[in-house]
């Protein structure tokens, strides 16, 4: 994988294991780190309003679903990631051996495209996890529980009124508009990731870009996606907190009648903050837990 974290065979890591614990390091690490910010962003884009949800009172709130939820979600996003990305490599250099042998011109598929589907498999793969944590994690910052284990506590006992399949569907609220919001994210955030580490490799003839710059364009990456998914994010944050289930499609008519359009860019200033700081932390990390198992015999 040339756009990948490089490898060697003096390791005797294999890529899938590289992937999953640098994946799950960085998880962690960006997650616990800027968990503050991410609180104030979830109350301004809560319908009772940021004082109501609990302002400024209280940041950490939640900090335990992101604690058990952060690893895993990011290691099966990186390990389906990595994995997709390496396939579809595979697939495009065969296809273009083929048409080499008819005499045709090679012409394989953008390596960006390969990042945008690669990315958007790791993102759907990472859902499982994140969803139940990110409904867990959203109630308890926006005040509506005193802790993750309460928020929990609260859907498991509503079992008796909606049953193990509603506390199922309860705990997942969200998913198709997390899915809509993470696969625009990533698919532009991942192929500029990666066309900008492909451009500094070329600039300093390396094989591989190092873990500061590695996070110096996830920064700029995680910023421009962020800015254009702020909308979709505000959707998918009403909807966690929604008393009762609704559709997104209901939910943005009652947006835009009770808040004004204005509201779809609530939260925007946070979350560009939050997200290009996580960018910069989240694959920096990553690169440097890659990279640095690689040399590990």
């Amino acid at each position: 994988m040339s756009s990948s974290p490089s490898s060697s065979s003096s390791s005797n890591i294999s890529p899938f294991t590289r992937a999953l614990l640098a994946g799950a390091l960085a998880g962690t690490t960006v997650d616990l780190s800027l968990y503050p910010i991410d609180t104030l962003k979830t109350r301004l884009q809560s319908s009772t309003g940021f004082a109501a949800s609990g302002g400024f009172r209280g940041i950490y709130a939640g900090v335990g679903s992101a604690l058990i939820g952060s690893a895993p979600g990011a290691a099966l996003f990186f390990v389906t990631y990595e994995g997709f990305k390496t396939q579809l490599q595979i697939l495009r250099q065969t296809s273009n051996a083929r048409i080499s042998e008819g005499g045709d011109e090679v012409r394989g598929s953008s390596k960006s495209v390969d990042h945008m589907l690669a990315a958007s498999a790791g993102e759907i793969a990472a859902c499982a996890v994140r969803v139940p944590t990110e409904v867990i994690k959203q109630r308890a910052q926006a005040a509506q529980q005193p802790s993750s284990i309460a928020v929990l506590r609260f859907i498991l006992a509503r079992r008796s009124d909606i049953g193990v399949v509603g506390v199922w569907r309860e705990m997942y609220r969200g998913w198709g508009i997390t899915i809509m919001r993470e696969v625009p994210f990533t698919a532009i955030q991942f192929p500029l990731w990666e066309g900008m580490k492909a451009w500094r490799r070329r600039q300093t003839a390396q094989t591989e870009v190092s873990a500061l710059e590695s996070g110096a364009f996830g920064s700029v990456a995680g910023a421009v996606a962020a800015a254009l998914t702020t909308p979709l994010d505000v959707l998918k944050t009403r909807l966690m907190l929604a008393q009762k289930r609704q559709s997104a499609a209901s939910m943005v008519v009652e947006i835009w009648k009770t808040s004004g359009p204005r509201a779809f860019l609530s939260g925007i200033g946070p979350r560009i903050m939050w997200i290009s700081a996580g960018g910069a932390i989240f694959l920096g990390t990553y690169q440097w837990a890659y990279n640095s198992m690689i040399d590990i015999i």
